[in-house]
C-alpha cells in the first residue's frame, strides 16, 4: 500500500509539472515601467492588471492608512473618465473589476471580454497618468474608508485579531499597523499630502502591467506602447527596511472585543521574508498542523479532545518578515492555558521528530494541488506573475517556486520549527470578551 501510495504520489507530480508550466514574455518601457504578457486562447476573456509597490509599510506612521485609501481614491475619476462614471463604464462593457492593498502592494485589476483589451489598458493607464485627486474625492472616499473600518474591523467578532498581532510582534516596522490604518490620520490629512504621495508611489517605474487571456501579443505591446509609454518616470523610491531586535521572552498580551462572547488565544512568531525557503517550510508546517479536518491541532483538540470549538494557523508570508500563528477558541470547560499546552505539545513533536514517510507524501501532494489550483484561472495568474515580479523579483517563480517545496525535507520541516517556533519567541494573545464595568 505504501509503495503504491509513492507510486501514485510521483506520478502525479509529474503529470502537474507538465501541464502547469506558464509561458509569458516580459520588457521594460523607457519609462521603468514592466510588462507581463501571458496568452491563453482558451476563453475570449482578458485581465488587465496594475500592481504598484506600495502598501501600508511605506505610510509616514501619523498618516497611515494612505495606501488603503488610495485603493478607493484612484476610482474616483480622471482627467477623461468623469467622476462616478468608472465603474459604469467597465460593466457597459461586460467588464468586472477590482482591487486591494496588503502592506507591501496595491492591485488593479480588470476582466473583460477579450475585444475590449484596448479600452481596459486606456482605462489603467488613464489612472496612471491623469487621475483627479481634488477635496471633493477625498471627502468622498474618507466617509466610505470609515463604513469599511466600521463594518469589517470595528464591528466584526473577531475583527481585529490580525491587527493586534502585528502591533505586539512589531516595534520597528511598519507592519506594526494595518493598512486600513487611523481614521483620525486621513481626518488630519491635507489634500497637498494626498497629492505628494500620489506623486511619489503611482508612477511607471515602481508597477508592473499584466495582461493576461486571449491576446494578440503584437497588438497588445502596440496598444501599451500608445497608452503607457509617454507616461514620465518618477523619482526613485528611497526605501528603509527597518530592522526588528529578535524575540527571547515570551510577550503577554490582552485585548478586549465587545462584538465577542466566547474566547480565543493566539500563538504568534516573527518569521523570515517570504523570499526565504525558511518561509515556505512554514507553510508546510501549517499545513501539518491545520489545514483540513485531518491535520493534527483540528483532528487532536476539535475531534479527538473535544477542548476547542475551532482552531486554525497560517503562515502570513510578507516581503520583509512574515507572522506564523495559531489560534484556537476553547470549549465551555477548558482555558486558553489549556489549548496553548495541546499546541505546544504538537509544536514540540515537529521540533523532535521527523513527520512520516507517509504524512510526507500527503503534504507533497497537498501542495502540488495548490500550485495547480491557484494557476488554473486567468485572474488568479495574472496576480501570480505581478506578484512574482513585484515582490520577489523573479516572475519565473510562477512555474519553478513548486520545484522549492518539493525539494524541502522532512528534517528542515523539523529544524525550521526547532528554530522559529520557540516559546521564548512568542506573542500568546489572549482575546476576549470586553469585560463589564463593577456598578
Amino acid at each position: 500500500m505504501k509503495k503504491s501510495l509513492l507510486i501514485l504520489s510521483a506520478l502525479f507530480l509529474g503529470i502537474s509539472a507538465s501541464a502547469q508550466k506558464v509561458e509569458f514574455d516580459q520588457y521594460t518601457l523607457d519609462n521603468g515601467l514592466h510588462v507581463i504578457l501571458h496568452q491563453d486562447k482558451s476563453a475570449p476573456v482578458v485581465v488587465t492588471s496594475v500592481m504598484y509597490h506600495v502598501g501600508a509599510k511605506d505610510e509616514n506612521p501619523e498618516r497611515t492608512g494612505f495606501a488603503h485609501f488610495f485603493e478607493h481614491l484612484l476610482f474616483e475619476g480622471t482627467k477623461n473618465i468623469e467622476r462616478g462614471e468608472w465603474f459604469k463604464l467597465v460593466t457597459a462593457n461586460g467588464g468586472q473589476n477590482n482591487a486591494n492593498t496588503s502592506d507591501d502592494r496595491t492591485y488593479y485589476y480588470e476582466v473583460f471580454p477579450s475585444n475590449n483589451l484596448e479600452l481596459a489598458l486606456w482605462m489603467e493607464s488613464e489612472r496612471l497618468m491623469h487621475p483627479v485627486i481634488n477635496q471633493i474625492g477625498v471627502d468622498t472616499q474618507n466617509e466610505v474608508v470609515k463604513e469599511e473600518k466600521r463594518l469589517r474591523v470595528d464591528n466584526q467578532p473577531y475583527g481585529q485579531i490580525f491587527s493586534e498581532v502585528k502591533k505586539n510582534l512589531f516595534a520597528k516596522h511598519p507592519y506594526r499597523w494595518s493598512p486600513i490604518g487611523s481614521m483620525e490620520h486621513l481626518d488630519a490629512a491635507t489634500l497637498d499630502e494626498f497629492l505628494a504621495f500620489n506623486k511619489k508611489f503611482y508612477i511607471p517605474n515602481n508597477a508592473v502591467l499584466v495582461v493576461a487571456g486571449d491576446i494578440d501579443k503584437e497588438q497588445a505591446k502596440t496598444w501599451i506602447q500608445q497608452y503607457f509609454g509617454t507616461i514620465p518616470k518618477g523619482q526613485k523610491i528611497a526605501r528603509t527596511h527597518a530592522v526588528e531586535d529578535p524575540i527571547t521572552t515570551q510577550i503577554n498580551a490582552e485585548f478586549e472585543d465587545p462584538n465577542i462572547q466566547l474566547p480565543m488565544v493566539i500563538e504568534a512568531f516573527r518569521t523570515p521574508s517570504m523570499k526565504t525557503r525558511e518561509a515556505r517550510v512554514l507553510d508546510m508546517i501549517s499545513t501539518i498542523l491545520s489545514t483540513g479536518k485531518s491535520s493534527r491541532l483540528y483532528k487532536k483538540v476539535v475531534d479527538d479532545k473535544k477542548m476547542a470549538l475551532e482552531i486554525f494557523a497560517a503562515n502570513v508570508a510578507q516581503e520583509d518578515y512574515g507572522i506564523y500563528f495559531i489560534a484556537g477558541i476553547p470549549m465551555q470547560g477548558y482555558s486558553s492555558d489549556d489549548l496553548v499546552r495541546e499546541i505546544d505539545e504538537e509544536v514540540e513533536k515537529l521540533q523532535t521528530k521527523l513527520i512520516s514517510e507517509r504524512d510526507y507524501q500527503k503534504l507533497q501532494n497537498i501542495f502540488e494541488k495548490q500550485y495547480v489550483d491557484e494557476n488554473a484561472n486567468i485572474e488568479g495568474l495574472a496576480h501570480n506573475l505581478a506578484t512574482y515580479y513585484l515582490l520577489y523579483g523573479d516572475v519565473n517563480l510562477i512555474n519553478s517556486e513548486i520545484d522549492i517545496y518539493r525539494s524541502i525535507t522532512r528534517e528542515e520541516i523539523r529544524e525550521v520549527a526547532k528554530k522559529y517556533l520557540n516559546k521564548n519567541q512568542r506573542l500568546i494573545l489572549d482575546y476576549i470578551p470586553e469585560k463589564q464595568a463593577n456598578n
